[in-house]
């Protein structure tokens, strides 16, 4: 069995990983993901998307983690830092990802319990996320989100269809330090 990694991607690292960051997200858009884009929708749109994520990344902001079985990148999922004085406490975790032919091998569980941690060394206690109506819920109430509830018509589908989506958040109590959960 190939051994699943769980690691954070750095700014410096994002030009050599960008073609298989990009094959994750053309294949998920592909497959009916509905993570901020619509069909038709090419690898270089992915490319672009990952070389956008530089700033944030490059300040802080903004945190990436990758999933490799073995050496091939998987999955990834962000957590965004940056917020209002007031609302330094939370996070929220975005595009979590993982290809469609690596999962139901727990991959999405390993990154959603590696963002959970990664944000609890950040002093994080509150983590946000949404998704599309139909995707992720069971997973993320799985780990512990609880849902706030559902935005008919908040997103449009990959396909061009309107888009229920679910807000969810999660309390973090447990303290943990430098240990991604990987």
């Amino acid at each position: 069995m190939t051994s699943l990694t769980i690691r954070e991607i750095p700014a410096a690292e994002l030009d050599a990983l960008t073609p298989a960051l990009s094959g994750i997200l053309h294949a998920c858009i592909l497959g009916g993901a509905s993570v901020g884009f619509i069909l038709p929708f090419t690898e270089g749109e992915a490319a672009a998307f990952w070389q956008g994520l530089r700033p944030g990344l490059e300040t802080g902001g903004r945190r990436l983690l990758g999933a490799w079985l073995g050496n091939r990148l998987v999955g990834t999922v962000q957590l965004l830092l940056a917020g209002p004085p007031n609302g330094r406490h939370r996070a929220e975790v975005a595009k979590m990802l993982v290809h469609p032919d690596a999962r139901q091998r727990g991959i999405g569980r390993a990154l959603m319990t590696a963002v959970e941690a990664l944000a609890r060394t950040e002093g994080r206690t509150l983590l946000l996320l949404d998704t599309g109506s139909d995707e992720g819920r069971a997973l993320y109430r799985s780990v512990g989100f609880q849902t706030v509830g559902d935005i008919p018509g908040y997103a449009i589908h990959v396909d061009g269809s309107a888009l229920a989506t679910t807000i969810l958040y999660k309390h973090l109590t447990e303290s943990t330090t430098g240990n991604y959960g990987a």
